[in-house]
């Protein structure tokens, strides 16, 4: 059985926000490492293991509307600007009469933004495909005692790699998931299923820069964003830190982590 799995993603829109021009959305042209992970846990998601996210292919999507490998689309969404504190919540929690409406459009305010809501625009993907080529990394906690029962679809015996990419793929195949996946926002659903022979990779070859690949959370609290030199190559976007690219590409370099940051990322 390999030690990696792959797996067809799809939907209608996407937006990869890049994290510069974060007030005013714009996504970037490819799938990052971090959504493409994102996708992998709401598939499968073990604390005895950690995905590594080793190559993402962009493949032709269902509409084929020629020209270029990727078509961008522009649209004006709410957004919330605020969150309700926690402690407000307690507090309605045990007096229910002191709750204060929270209102996201204009029925709070004479304004026509509300009390809580602005409109922003989002230049996006739209008609998107992916393949995603993935390894199952054991962390600290695997083969340990557990503080509860195994789910009912996990087989029994020692983890190990194989053991979670056969779990991985019969969940695929049945279109099993904790939770939909979504492509960069959750309001952009995702569809999934195992790759075909039949998909191919888009023509396309281009550097794309600086791009980001994670965010580390530390155990201090920090959250510590990493990045890498993007590049796609005949349709297929590398960003495997441990091993070389299909086409013989070096290891990915992530630029602002350590190199324990780096190792723990996929371990």
């Amino acid at each position: 059985m390999p030690d990696f799995v792959s797996v067809s993603v799809w939907g209608e829109y996407a937006c990869f926000t890049r994290p510069e021009l974060k007030v005013e959305r714009m996504s970037y042209p490819v799938m990052t490492p971090s959504a493409a992970r994102g996708v992998l846990d709401a598939i499968l998601w073990r604390p005895q293991m950690r995905w590594h996210v080793r190559r993402i292919a962009i493949l032709k999507p269902f509409a084929d509307y020629g020209g270029p490998p990727y078509q961008l689309a522009n649209i004006r969404r709410n957004e919330i600007q605020d969150k309700v504190p926690a402690r407000s919540v307690s507090a309605w929690m045990k007096d229910s009469d002191s709750v204060t409406p929270y209102f996201v459009d204009s029925a709070g305010r004479a304004g026509v933004q509300g009390e809580n809501r602005t409109q922003r625009n989002t230049l996006l993907l739209r008609d998107v495909r992916y393949r995603i080529d993935a390894t199952p990394i054991l962390t600290g906690l695997a083969n340990k005692p557990r503080q509860r029962p195994p789910n009912e679809d996990e087989e029994p015996g020692a983890d190990s790699v194989a053991k979670y990419v056969s779990m991985f793929n019969r969940r695929v195949s049945k279109g099993q998931c904790f939770h939909r996946p979504y492509l960069g926002c959750r309001e952009f659903a995702a569809d999934f299923a195992p790759p075909s022979d039949e998909e191919q990779p888009v023509e396309w070859t281009e550097d794309l820069g600086p791009k980001l690949y994670d965010v580390r959370h530390l155990d201090d609290g920090r959250r510590v964003p990493g990045f890498f030199l993007a590049r796609v190559n005949d349709g297929v976007l590398h960003c495997d830190t441990r091993a070389k690219g299909p086409n013989g590409e070096p290891p990915v370099r992530v630029m602002g982590w350590s190199d324990e940051e780096i190792e723990g990322a996929a371990s």
